[in-house]
């Protein structure tokens, strides 16, 4: 059997797939196991042993890839994204497919309504749902993540004023305004905090991790905001005592290695189903939000600024809740 999974976007929804690709390639070892994915998140999938081949998704030149796709000849796809781009896919290959429920309306009904219709169910147990048919059970092994050796970082070698002691990955990052703390929240948080502290985001995080290390005069607190590759900051959530984090890919990334983890959540809530997937039902995290505010959630993703203009959901995060845990972890 050959099989096709779609997942185009991104790190933190990809991240989420791999039980689905793990429990099919070990319950069905015979099986062929294709990915689709955007060429712009090849890396978060380059390295798991599961997948067979890995087919890139260029807007340009997605011609090219039908054409790929159709010589490989699927028995089955696997549409673990459920956009009008699969849509287009799996018309062009015309093969059976089975397609997540991404409980949108549910969704609509909490943003829009408040009306809370949302099922307790995990992302992950719903991506697991549309692999039923095939007799596949979830092992219960959580996420997976896999760094290739050359994006393996040695802390005490890139941070000498850490060197080999316990310390705290905080990704201060989000792709929206509205899903990550303010700079001043993040500086009262910091300050209280035992361990040393490395910042992590991307390049657009760059400014104010310089101007939240400044603030906080500590030398054991660095700003590794664009300075790596997403396996090598992955790689320095592996070796993290705590990873605190907003709604990020990292914060998936932290759950598939089993991390200790802090979650802030802002506009978006845990509800939705995207809170850190622990490995057999053990793993700790904790999810820290502003409950009771009519505002919230304001969207099933994120915005440019606050709505409402007062950015309560964020600026209400109670610093003592997010230090407590951490700093009596010793």
């Amino acid at each position: 059997m050959k099989i096709l999974i779609i997942r185009f976007s991104s790190i933190g929804d990809i991240v989420l797939t791999t039980p689905v690709i793990r429990c099919l390639k070990t319950q069905l070892p015979d099986v062929q196991l294709h990915y689709l994915t955007k060429a712009s998140y090849q890396s978060i999938l380059t390295h798991n042993p599961y997948i067979d081949k890995l087919h890139l998704f260029v807007e340009r030149k997605m011609p090219l890839t039908i054409q790929a796709l159709k010589a490989e000849k699927f028995d089955m796809i696997i549409d673990l994204h459920r956009n009008q781009r699969t849509w287009w896919v799996k018309q062009r290959l015309g093969v059976e497919n089975y397609v997540v429920n991404k409980i949108n309306l549910e969704k609509m009904l909490m943003v829009r309504f408040k009306r809370n219709r949302l099922p307790d169910v995990h992302i992950v147990d719903r991506y697991m749902e549309t692999i039923k048919h095939l007799d596949i059970q979830n092992d219960g092994e959580g996420l997976d993540h896999f760094i290739g050796p050359e994006d393996e970082v040695l802390i005490n070698g890139y941070f000498p004023t850490i060197g080999t002691n316990p310390y705290i990955a905080f990704s201060i990052g989000g792709q929206h305004f509205t899903k990550r703390l303010p700079n001043h929240k993040i500086i009262q948080i910091c300050k209280k905090l035992k361990m040393p502290i490395i910042l992590l985001g991307g390049k657009e995080d760059e400014s104010n991790g310089k101007a939240i290390v400044k603030a906080l005069k500590r030398a054991n607190v660095v700003n590794a905001c664009g300075h790596f590759r997403i396996n090598q900051s992955a790689s320095i959530v592996k070796q993290a005592a705590w990873v605190i984090t907003h709604d990020t890919g990292l914060m998936h990334i932290a759950a598939a290695f089993d991390r200790k983890i802090i979650a802030i959540w802002g506009n978006t809530i845990p509800s939705f189903g995207m809170y850190p997937y622990p490995k057999n039902k053990k793993s700790f995290h904790k999810n820290i939000e502003v409950n009771g505010l009519d505002c919230r959630p304001c969207s099933k993703i994120g915005h440019a600024k606050c709505p409402q203009k007062h950015f309560k959901c964020m600026e209400d995060i109670v610093v003592s809740e997010v230090v407590k845990c951490v700093n009596e972890d010793r």
